[in-house]
C-alpha cells in the first residue's frame, strides 16, 4: 500500500467515526446498529452516511408532499367510481415515481383502497431522507393488528406460512384460506431491486 492509499484509508476511517458519533447524537444515544468488522470500509462509510441522512430528515406526510408537488387529492366522496379508479391509479403511479410502493391491496376495492390511502397511509408522518435509491413501502395490512393478521392469513399467507402460524399459536383459530376478491397487486409498480444493485455496483464511492 503506497502513501496515498494509506492516507485515503485513514481519512475514510476517521470519516466513519465522525459519522458514527453524529448518528449517535442525532438519535439521542438510542442508536442500535452494528456493522460487521469484515464489512469493506467504503460500504461501511456509505451505510453510516445513509444513517445520518435518515436521522437528519424531518418527518413529513405523503399527502402534504404530493399537494406541494401539484398533485390533487380529492376526497373519496367527491369522485364517482370511474373517476375514483382513474385517480387511484394516477396516485399509485405518482407514488411509485417518487419511490413509494404499495403492497397487499387485493382484499380492498378501488374505493376502499383510495379511502384508506386518503384517510390513513398518506397522512401518517414518515421520514423520507434524501438518499439515492431510498424507497418507502406501504403494506396495507402491515399494522400488526388482529384484523390485519386475520386478513393476511385469509388472503395472502401460503399454506406453509399458515401451517407455521397454527403450530406457533395453536390457541388461535385459523381463518379459512380464500381468494382475494380483487386482482390488483400483480399490476402494481414494483421496485427493481436487481437494477438498483447493478447501479450501486457501477457508481464509484467517493
Amino acid at each position: 500500500m503506497d502513501d496515498t492509499e494509506a492516507l485515503e484509508r485513514d481519512e475514510r476511517k476517521a470519516h466513519i467515526e465522525r459519522l458514527k458519533r453524529e448518528a449517535e447524537r442525532l438519535s439521542g444515544g438510542e442508536m442500535l446498529s452494528h456493522v460487521s468488522d469484515d464489512c469493506p470500509p467504503e460500504i461501511a462509510e456509505q451505510f453510516w452516511e445513509q444513517v445520518v441522512a435518515y436521522e437528519e430528515a424531518e418527518p413529513i406526510t405523503l399527502s402534504d408532499e404530493l399537494v406541494k408537488a401539484g398533485h390533487e387529492l380529492p376526497a373519496p366522496d367527491e369522485l364517482d367510481d370511474t373517476l375514483l379508479t382513474e385517480k387511484l391509479w394516477e396516485l399509485i403511479n405518482v407514488l411509485a415515481a417518487r419511490g413509494t410502493y404499495l403492497h397487499s391491496t387485493d382484499h380492498l376495492s378501488d374505493r376502499e383502497l383510495y379511502t384508506h390511502l386518503w384517510d390513513e397511509s398518506l397522512r401518517e408522518p414518515t421520514v423520507m431522507p434524501a438518499i439515492p435509491g431510498f424507497t418507502y413501502h406501504i403494506d396495507i395490512i402491515g399494522s400488526g393488528s388482529e384484523e390485519d393478521i386475520e386478513i393476511y392469513l385469509r388472503y395472502y399467507a401460503d399454506e406453509d406460512s399458515r401451517r407455521r402460524w397454527a403450530e406457533r399459536w395453536p390457541q388461535d383459530a385459523l381463518p379459512p384460506r380464500d381468494q382475494p376478491p380483487y386482482d390488483r397487486d400483480a399490476r402494481l409498480p414494483q421496485f427493481d431491486f436487481s437494477a438498483a444493485a447493478e447501479t450501486d455496483e457501477e457508481e464509484p464511492i467517493n
